[in-house]
């Protein structure tokens, strides 16, 4: 399936910019709060859409958090090559780490049960050094 490119506007601009100001990840909610913070006329739906096309395109991390809400960061990765992250559950510090050959072990497992076109995403929670101190 081949998708259409996203068209660059003025919302999704400025949404873009909020994202690479953010450390942590942060939800559509808090992403429109904090753009409305700012002086900003963004709707909800439109931060939702628009993080979202962002997600699909690679440009920015989606994670689920426990209770099934998504939250979104700017991808770190310059490639926009795949990863994961160790997230802090107390202050929302995120590492993006690589485990070396889980990927091969994932696909292995995929072909032993049959299934193809395997995506995935790893999140390991924690508490980083600072909030354990």
């Amino acid at each position: 399936m081949t998708t259409t490119p996203q068209r660059r506007t003025r919302q999704r601009a400025t949404i873009a910019e909020v994202m690479f100001e953010i450390e942590e990840f942060r939800t559509a909610q808090d992403i429109h709060d904090l753009l409305r913070h700012q002086g900003h006329s963004v709707g909800l739906a439109t931060v939702y859409r628009n993080l979202q096309a962002m997600a699909e395109a690679g440009e920015v991390d989606v994670v689920r958090l426990p209770d099934g809400q998504a939250s979104y960061r700017a991808c770190g990765t310059a490639t926009h090559a795949h990863h994961h992250h160790l997230i802090c559950r107390s202050c929302g510090r995120t590492v993006e780490i690589a485990f070396a050959g889980v990927e091969e072990l994932i696909d292995a497992l995929a072909r032993q049960h049959g299934f193809s076109d395997v995506d995935h995403s790893i999140e390991l929670h924690g508490v980083c050094p600072d909030c354990a101190a």
